[in-house]
């Protein structure tokens, strides 16, 4: 039987809206609209909270046990912080001068990153409420990131520039694009008949246009994939078993591309499921399916 929830606001109606599923246990959603506020509703429906910020959200993240909501707001240098075990919302100072731009949880530990309009980082311990503030990591707006499995972070910039940290915040690597980068992920590229050992490979959506593979145990011979123009631009990517790639362009079509060296950029499966238009994918790899929407349905 299946159950079907309307988290309805009229000051939302016809809105974009940001929306975060809580993580591991997935009994809350954390959804904002254009107002000040974010509004977290249970599985059921039913609003357990709301945040009143002093503008709007700028992004949110869970952390990876599903405890604690970490919001970014317009005009404040605050970090929200929404426990779910006790329902209260607490602020943390910053410290940072300039807006923040970019909020994301570690995969693995209690590590909340923070990016700024002119290139900073903030990385806050929550276990030791320790904050080292990192000046100058990039020149301009760092605009998306991923943390790997085992506390790399890796950022990009509207300076054109992508930088891997440890956890502590230092470079340990840094390589340019030739277009505004979007969408950074950290996975597994085969590059032979067996894996790089770990999250070797961080991957970055280019100028909407195409898909850079940066090794970072080879990072002088990064690798840029170009797709057919009639795709249109890229919407979303998956990676998903053995070192495959599963790409949404905005004109409908969905490919699957390989990176195993010997077939690198080859495009394994294509479909065109969505007429005018497709706006997400997903995959899930217990099912072994993959989901594709589009075409306002």
């Amino acid at each position: 039987m299946k159950r079907v929830f309307t988290l309805s606001d009229k000051a939302w109606h016809g809105s974009c809206l940001q929306y975060k599923w809580q993580k591991t246990l997935g009994n809350y959603i954390a959804v904002a609209g254009p107002d000040s506020s974010v509004k977290i509703f249970d599985r059921h429906g039913q609003k357990r909270n709301e945040l009143n910020l002093p503008g709007r959200c700028l992004a949110m993240d869970w952390d990876k046990d599903g405890d604690t909501l970490a919001v970014i707001a317009d005009k404040s240098s605050s970090i929200y912080l929404w426990d779910a075990n006790v329902n209260k919302t607490s602020q943390l100072d910053s410290g940072m001068r300039d807006q923040m731009s970019f909020i994301l949880w570690s995969k693995t530990a209690s590590l909340l990153a923070v990016g700024t309009a002119k290139g900073n980082l903030l990385i806050y311990n929550q276990q030791t409420s320790r904050k080292i503030p990192v000046l100058g990591k990039h020149t301009k707006r760092i605009t998306c990131g991923c943390w790997s499995s085992h506390n790399l972070l890796a950022l990009g910039s509207e300076d054109r520039n992508m930088t891997v940290s440890n956890h502590e915040g230092d470079t340990i690597r840094q390589t340019q694009v030739r277009s505004d980068p979007t969408d950074v992920q950290f996975s597994v590229m085969k590059t032979d008949e067996r894996a790089s050992p770990g999250e070797s490979t961080v991957s970055v959506v280019v100028g909407r246009k195409t898909l850079f593979l940066f090794n970072l145990n080879d990072p002088d011979n990064p690798i840029e994939l170009a797709f057919q123009q009639r795709y249109g631009t890229i919407i979303a990517y998956r990676w998903y078993g053995d070192g495959y790639i599963m790409i949404g362009f905005s004109q409908g079509y969905f490919v699957v591309i390989s990176t195993h060296i010997r077939e690198i950029g080859q495009e394994l499966f294509q479909a065109h499921n969505h007429k005018d238009s497709l706006t997400s994918i997903a995959i899930s790899q217990s099912l072994n399916k993959a989901a594709s929407c589009g075409d306002n349905w």
